[in-house]
């Protein structure tokens, strides 16, 4: 498939809304806010054309008021798994022929509804819903999901375009066909963006989806089916099923049509789904893509002639915006014994200045971690570490969860750089910090590669050029994104296209070209022009 000579324009990232103080966006997100609250709201499954309830409601909690309902979802069963997929098997083929141009134009308008009047619908939802805080909603479920939609289009047009040379005679081109059959995609509930996004790129290529959300983002997983329903997405195009995950994977992963998932969540679960993909493959039509971001055990790596001030405020950012559950978290840190006490101390003076509680209260910096299990998982770990003498706790190690589940920002000193939460992903607001000698730069250096099985992102900072070479080239491997003098979250689509390797994943870049290509099945077709009709080849010509 081309693009013909019509190009879409390159995009620009979504401006970031600040939230001040009697600014007019703030005015909206407070009203969103208290709308939201004051609805309990019934949560469908969307699979074709069907708005799909059962008899099994289960109810969805705010993790900051586990006392709020916000709404109760329908829960399915093994019998709406099978609906999704005959529902987006025949949606396949009127979907797949649909140019390429009108199929941009719904994920374009998505992106202005998003951009517009569903923004504070959106982020309210994430906010509630997740316990994210206004601005990590505005980066998150408005911006970089426009974003994602927005550049997704733009690669889309680059990888039509690409075309192979015809020499004289020939005309050759390349069709970028959808998988042949479904994809599954299988989204975490910490960013709304890539629960968007992993359902999205793959239908922006013509592929039609079975979508399951992590159960704690079902509240805004609804906004983002509301909001491309009205930019004209076609029935059972992508569809939306809460269903437990043994009991999806079970009907999709012995599918013959299963033609790949999408994936972002945890290294067991991913492995899990590997292994059985592999041992399933003898059912299927093709071989599916296998697409998935993973886990992270991310590091910052401080030398001795960096900003202490600079790495302390990386090291609050980096480990403690929404509560440390992200896999590009700053959760581990290893810092020169001669910077130690500065970093110690603009650390433990923003720790102190830093507000815990509720969303609806735009003064808090941390909010609650998602739900009880997370929460007793990250207590035992800080549990475990108060009753270590080999540990130090330099702030925080608090937590309760009578009301919600929140648990401090915890920083701790280990004299072990192997003690395990150097080593383990804790995906809670909980840094641990390892001190060396100066002179043991380059022996740090390999500690840093070698104590993590993962490779997601990390940070050096460096004021000295020839230690942030000698770490970037030596830590290449250590890290799919890989920063410089700046925490190692925050990636921007169309900037720093996102993912690891190693244990974190496929790396095959959310947010780029890269991705979007794995989900298309390449056609090369040459036409002869004018074929030949004699067999004989000049060479045979009599002497």
């Amino acid at each position: 498939m081309s693009v013909g000579f019509f190009q879409v324009p390159f995009p620009q990232n979504e401006p970031v809304k600040e939230y001040r103080p009697g600014s007019d966006e703030r005015t909206k997100l407070k009203a969103a806010l208290a709308e939201a609250s004051s609805n309990t709201i019934d949560i469908p499954m969307y699979i074709g054309a069907d708005e799909v309830r059962t008899d099994v409601q289960k109810a969805l909690v705010a993790p900051h008021n586990r006392h709020q309902i916000l709404g109760y979802y329908h829960e399915g069963d093994e019998s709406h798994v099978e609906q999704a997929i005959t529902a987006a098997l025949n949606a396949k083929e009127e979907w797949a022929n649909l140019t390429w141009e009108h199929r941009a134009s719904i994920f374009l308008k998505a992106a202005e509804l998003l951009a517009g009047p569903y923004r504070y619908k959106i982020n309210a939802a994430t906010m509630l819903g997740q316990s994210k805080s206004a601005f990590q909603a505005e980066i998150d479920s408005a911006c970089e999901l426009i974003d994602f939609l927005r550049f997704n289009v733009h690669y889309m047009t680059e990888i039509y375009s690409q075309q192979p040379r015809s020499s004289a005679g020939v005309w050759n081109r390349q069709e970028y066909r959808p998988l042949e059959g479904f994809v599954f995609a299988l989204t975490p509930f910490n960013f709304t963006a890539i629960a968007g996004n992993l359902p999205t790129a793959p239908a922006m290529m013509g592929n039609t989806v079975v979508w399951k959300p992590a159960i704690q983002q079902i509240y805004s997983a609804r906004v983002i089916m509301e909001v491309l329903k009205e930019a004209g997405l076609p029935d059972g195009v992508i569809n939306l099923i809460y269903v437990d995950g043994p009991v999806a994977g079970e009907v999709i992963f012995n599918h013959p049509d299963f033609a790949g998932i999408h994936f972002t969540g945890s290294t067991g679960v991913f492995q899990q789904i590997w292994k059985t993909i592999g041992e399933n493959i003898h059912l299927y039509k093709s071989y599916p893509r296998i697409v998935g971001e993973t886990g992270g055990k991310d590091f910052v790596l401080v030398h001795e002639s960096a900003d202490p001030k600079a790495v302390a405020t990386a090291l609050v950012r980096g480990a403690f915006e929404y509560q440390g559950q992200k896999c590009s978290a700053a959760s581990r840190a290893y810092i020169p014994v001669s910077l130690w006490d500065q970093i110690r101390e603009y650390v433990l003076a923003d720790l102190q200045a830093i507000k815990m509680g509720t969303v609806e209260n735009f003064q808090n910096f941390v909010n609650a971690v998602i739900d009880e299990r997370a929460f007793d998982k990250i207590t035992r770990y800080i549990t475990d570490a108060k009753n270590d003498p080999t540990i130090e706790v330099v702030a925080g190690g608090g937590f309760d969860k009578k009301d919600g589940f929140f648990v401090e920002p915890t920083v701790l000193l280990a004299s072990d750089p192997l003690y395990v939460t150097m080593c383990e992903e804790i995906f809670g607001p909980v840094l641990t910090v390892y001190l060396y000698h100066p002179d043991n730069i380059e022996q740090t250096i390999e500690l840093v590669d070698q104590t993590s099985p993962y490779a997601l992102t990390g940070a050096i900072f460096a004021q000295d050029r020839y230690i942030i070479e000698r770490v970037a080239k030596k830590l290449s491997n250590a890290a799919g994104n890989f920063y410089i003098n700046d925490k190692p979250t925050g990636a921007v689509v169309g900037q720093q296209p996102f993912g690891g390797a190693r244990a974190s994943g496929t790396n095959d870049k959310a947010g780029s070209s890269l991705n979007l290509l794995r989900w298309v099945s390449a056609r090369a077709i040459k036409e002869t022009l004018v074929p030949p009709t004699d067999f004989r080849y000049p060479f045979m010509d009599a002497e």
